[in-house]
């Protein structure tokens, strides 16, 4: 059963254009490809990931905080109620007041001292700005060292100009040092985010985060598989240039610099515009969708990457949306920016890149 499933999953007809087979990828005559295989080595990148996290967040995004004058917030620890944490936990966080008067009957408490122990205990996990910082601090310092990385990795390849000479040659196009390095840190990364999602601070958009990082891992995965390497390059370097602003943005938000944050976050939605909602679906989508018909007739594949495309361009339309009501909320009402970043927790991060969001 296993064998013939996977058969059916690797048939060349799914993942190939007409007349290709996987044996048409396989090295030779100098050229080298990107194979399946070489994905295996991004989960204990991921968890390397994780350690080099946790030294970076501990002895230099936290001295850093301190700097900033960013403290690590104390929180009453609630008394012991073994009736209240069962409800809180199982239940629900903020209780009607019917529950109220509930577990009052059930308990020796009174209505008000329920309502303040439930009011204690969401302030008790509600994370600090401290934990904010430093994964801000995290996120900042691995974009725009992919940022730059990928400039350097693509400032000189033709393709990185003319979106037409993506699919020159293809599929029989040899990887590069550079666009191995490149793919294999990033979907580690990416990794990295899903192994951590347990103990990452919580936002508004947690559920589209999730759907994010599924799609951009599966994203990924699935052009570095069938060579879809030099479009799938280009795809990271336009999500990671808005995203390195707006974890900058985040810093200074939480540091209390709020002229630079909102100058941060202005040029973060100017930027965010330009490349998630007019280069991505009209130069990177129409690349992918116009010019392979132009080689080969349509297969699954083809339709398989452009539909996940799709999902993260809609997921950039619902992030837009919500960078757009801070705008207003900080331009043209009476609410800061440090208030609107806190009731909206807009994501792009964290975005494949967040392909490819965050808060």
């Amino acid at each position: 059963m296993f064998q013939m499933f996977y058969d059916w999953f690797w048939w060349d007809r799914l993942w190939l254009p007409v007349n290709l087979t996987w044996t048409d990828l396989e090295d030779k005559d100098s050229r080298v490809y990107a194979k399946a295989s070489h994905l295996y080595v991004t989960v204990p990148y991921a968890l390397v990931f994780l350690l080099i996290r946790y030294v970076f967040e501990r002895w230099v995004a936290t001295p850093l905080a301190v700097t900033a004058g960013i403290r690590r917030r104390v929180h009453l620890k609630v008394e012991d109620q073994p009736l209240l944490e069962l409800f809180y936990t199982t239940r629900c966080q903020s209780p009607t007041q019917l529950d109220i008067d509930g577990l009052s009957k059930k308990s020796s408490l009174s209505v008000r001292q329920i309502q303040r122990w439930f009011r204690r205990r969401r302030s008790q996990d509600r994370p600090g700005v401290l934990k904010k910082f430093r994964e801000a601090s995290w996120r900042f310092v691995f974009y725009l060292l992919a940022f730059v990385g990928g400039i350097f990795a693509l400032h000189d390849k033709e393709w990185f100009y003319d979106t037409r000479e993506v699919w020159t040659g293809f599929p029989k196009q040899s990887m590069l040092q550079s666009q191995y390095w490149y793919y294999i840190l990033e979907i580690s990364f990416y990794g990295s985010l899903v192994f951590s999602v347990t103990f990452d601070v919580k936002r508004k958009d947690f559920k589209e985060q999730i759907v994010h990082h599924v799609a951009t891992l599966v994203l990924l995965s699935f052009s570095w598989c069938v060579n879809y390497i030099r479009i799938g390059t280009l795809v990271m370097l336009v999500h990671d240039a808005s995203d390195v602003l707006l974890e900058s943005a985040k810093l200074f938000n939480y540091a209390k610099w709020e002229k630079t944050c909102k100058t941060l976050f202005v040029l973060f939605a100017v930027v965010f515009m330009g490349t998630r909602l007019i280069i991505f679906p009209f130069w990177l989508i129409h690349c992918t969708w116009v010019y392979p018909v132009q080689h080969y007739p349509p297969f699954f594949g083809y339709y398989f990457f452009n539909v996940m495309l799709l999902v993260l361009l809609v997921l950039h339309m619902f992030w837009a949306y919500l960078i757009l009501c801070m705008i207003r909320k900080f331009l043209f009402g009476t609410v800061s920016l440090l208030k609107s970043v806190k009731s909206e927790s807009v994501s792009s991060d964290t975005q494949v890149h967040q392909c490819l969001g965050s808060e």
